[in-house]
């Protein structure tokens, strides 16, 4: 019983970091073909004017779409909002929870290293998220569209 809770301890904890590993590696082969200064939605809508080669007329147009489109997505996260803040923080007492059934699994050296990675897991997560790290995507921010 002990044995297979190790291994799936093991499994788990290999199924994360092969995730991140993943992840972070998808992240920086889109910054080597995209680069980094084209991130966000003001680079996109900069690289769409530039690129279809829009008039003045259209850009206005497609600004003001894409701002209708912001109040909306706005207006439909509202009543939500609560409900999404509850289910970070209770993401976030499981996450907390598993990382602490897993620490104490590991050794002393064991527990800095994975503190350690979980610490620049979060710090990486939090710097392509524009600093939000409760667990889930930021929402539309209040105010004019940044599209």
């Amino acid at each position: 019983m002990e044995r297979s809770k190790g291994y799936a301890v093991m499994f788990l904890l290999g199924a994360f970091v092969a995730g991140g590993a993943l992840g972070f590696t998808a992240d920086r082969v889109m910054d080597a073909k995209h680069g980094r200064e084209m991130r966000g939605p003001r680079a996109y809508r900069q690289r769409m004017a530039e690129e279809l080669k829009l008039t003045p007329k259209q850009q206005t147009s497609i600004d003001s779409l894409i701002e209708q489109k912001h109040r909306q997505i706005v207006a439909l996260y509202k009543p939500m909002k609560p409900q999404l803040d509850s289910i970070a923080v209770l993401t976030r007492t499981v996450s907390d929870s598993t990382h602490a059934q897993i620490k104490r699994l590991l050794n002393p050296d064991q527990q800095v290293k994975l503190d350690r990675m979980r610490a620049a897991a979060r710090k990486e997560l939090a710097e392509r998220r524009g600093g939000d790290s409760a667990g889930r995507p930021p929402g539309p921010p209040p105010g004019p569209s940044p599209y």
